[in-house]
C-alpha cells in the first residue's frame, strides 16, 4: 500500500506524557509514525512528525478532533496537515 504522509507540529510548555499522548493516540487509530524531531527550548516542547494515515482507520477530520482534544486537555497547539498541504504551503 502507498504511504499518505501528514505532518504534525506540537508547541507547548513542558510537561510529562505529551509524546506519550499523542503516540499512543496515533497508535490506536493504526497510524505510524514515519520520521520525528523533538527538543525542549526554554521550557517549550516542539516535536514535528511526519506520520503514515494510509492504514488509519480514521479520516482527516477524526484525525484532527482526536489531536485536537489532547490539544485542549493537555493546553498545546498541534496542527496536522496532509503531506500536499504542507508541500505547497511551503514551496519556494
Amino acid at each position: 500500500m502507498a504511504k499518505e504522509l501528514c505532518f504534525i507540529t506540537v508547541i507547548g510548555k513542558d510537561k510529562k506524557g505529551i509524546v506519550a499522548r499523542i503516540s499512543n493516540a496515533l497508535f490506536e487509530a493504526n497510524i505510524n509514525i514515519e520520521d520525528v524531531d523533538m527538543k525542549v527550548m526554554e521550557g517549550y516542547f516542539v516535536m514535528s512528525m511526519f506520520v503514515d494515515v494510509a492504514e488509519s482507520k480514521l479520516n482527516m477530520d477524526e484525525i484532527k478532533e482526536r489531536m485536537g482534544r489532547i490539544e485542549r486537555e493537555m493546553n498545546l497547539k498541534i496542527q496536522v496537515q496532509h503531506e500536499e498541504i504542507f508541500k505547497t504551503m511551503h514551496r519556494v
